[in-house]
């Protein structure tokens, strides 16, 4: 698995050379991120989301949706408890969400479609949707710097609306028109390299040479990539004894696989709403997920010699 991970992961990391050269070139431009980042958040990503719901809810799926909602949930409880020991070591808000918060939803949805199946990304988005709400909670009140949670973008987000709706449809045995089931698949399967596409087109317009020379962005790294990956699976081992559900160590690793993602972009995109050191919260995701393409291999190797 973590072979097959590394080929993926470098695969896409091909598309993001191709956005990087292309925008070198002045073919693109910086600012063309941000019209892909909304295709990818507000077309690409719900309809992946809600074609994964578009399955027979049987025993199985519910135990193991369930299961992940609980694992993700743990995942962030202990991003939450490490929050304080991080702000007395120095590290600011930006920096501390960066570290607590990954990027589960344009990188590993692609990944788990690759890997695993299309049948799995249903998992995926429980750790997206509990992630969601961290997000736009407690992520913004740190980035922020405000304690009042901004519930009118939790409530409407579109990808939570995809997995609401999606959810429903699936309680009530409700099937989409197969032409509406092709759409989906073919906006959905834009995400990976579309996601993609946006981090070459970021890191043409970033000073590569002066993100390399931060000395702390390795210590951030380090933690969002190494440390925090290291501490849920030995939390996952401890407790994945108290659990009988089918494919129990299969389905944590796809919660695992969210957890060891570089930084979420979203804590950039919070940065500049608020005005708090953008560029820099910028440079975080650069780092880790040019980094990623050898930790995440790693950390599946290790889940994998630990769970055998």
């Amino acid at each position: 698995m973590a072979l097959l991970l590394f080929r993926q992961i470098a695969s896409l990391f091909l598309i993001v050379a191709a956005g990087y050269v292309l925008t070198r070139l002045g073919i693109l431009k910086s600012a063309d991120s941000r019209t892909v980042s909304l295709i990818c958040i507000y077309l690409a990503a719900p309809a992946v989301v809600l074609k994964s719901f578009q399955i027979e809810l049987t025993e199985q799926i519910r135990d193991g949706f369930l299961l992940c909602l609980g694992a993700a949930l743990l995942v962030h409880l202990l991003m939450l408890a490490l929050g304080p020991l991080l702000a007395r070591l120095g590290f600011d808000g930006v920096e501390r969400a960066s570290v607590g918060y990954s990027n589960s939803g344009n990188l590993i949805i692609p990944l788990v479609t690759a890997l695993m199946g299309e049948e799995y990304i249903i998992y995926t988005s429980a750790f997206f949707s509990v992630q969601l709400l961290f997000v736009w909670t407690h992520g913004q009140a740190q980035v922020s710097g405000l304690a009042k949670p901004d519930w009118k973008k939790i409530l409407t987000n579109c990808n939570l609306i995809a997995v609401v709706l999606g959810a429903a449809l699936m309680i009530l045995r409700i099937r989409l028109p197969e032409v509406l089931l092709t759409a989906l698949g073919t906006a959905g399967g834009l995400l990976g390299p579309l996601s993609m596409l946006m981090v070459g087109i970021l890191l043409a317009g970033t000073d590569l040479k002066a993100v390399f020379r931060t000395k702390k962005l390795y210590l951030i790294a380090a933690l969002r990539l190494l440390v925090m990956p290291l501490v849920i699976l030995a939390l996952y081992r401890l407790l994945g004894s108290l659990f009988r559900v089918e494919n129990l160590w299969t389905l944590l690793y796809i919660s695992f696989l969210a957890a060891s993602a570089p930084t979420a972009s979203m804590i950039t995109q919070l940065a500049q709403l608020h005005d708090r050191s953008p560029a820099y919260a910028g440079a975080i995701n650069v780092m880790t997920t040019l980094l990623c393409i050898l930790t995440m291999p790693l950390m599946t190797a290790l889940y994998e010699l630990v769970t055998a």
